[in-house]
């Protein structure tokens, strides 16, 4: 079971079950309990916080072996100001920054629920590739897919 930490660069990732309801498409947080459907779609966000400008930062977000992007294609991304390049594997998307200004930034993406079972959902990492010491991790979830 891990659990987030703090640094000057730091993260926190959600994920989040679309559901159709009467009055529209509503997402809804998922929590360590909840039992997932096969086919479910979901959403990870994931939140960057940097207190300061930083160059050549590697994202990492890993996802439990239940789960596959709907977004299959990598390639070079410009989003909110910033531009990154995008990398999907099959164990988890990868974020390249050449340049991460001072701020808060929002990244989402799609996946969907494939297979049942009791999965760990991993952890969601970042580093400052030139200066190490500005690192941090996201916590560790359980999802149950039926």
């Amino acid at each position: 079971k891990v659990e987030s930490s703090d640094s000057p660069l730091s993260l926190e990732k959600k994920l989040f079950v679309e559901k159709l309801t009467p009055s529209g498409v509503v997402i809804e947080p998922v929590s360590e309990n909840q039992e997932l459907k096969t086919g479910d779609k979901l959403i990870s966000r994931i939140i960057i916080r940097s207190d300061r400008d930083m160059e050549f930062v590697h994202l990492k977000d890993m996802r439990a072996s239940a789960l596959e992007p709907i977004n299959n294609l990598s390639g070079y991304k410009y989003s909110g100001g910033l531009g990154y390049y995008e990398n999907i594997t099959d164990i988890s998307t990868d974020f390249f920054f050449r340049y991460l200004a001072k701020g808060t930034y929002v990244f989402e993406y799609d996946l969907r629920a494939n297979i049942e079972g009791d999965f760990s959902n991993g952890i969601t990492s970042i580093q400052c590739m030139y200066a190490p010491e500005f690192s941090s991790h996201s916590e560790g979830i359980r999802l149950k897919v039926e």
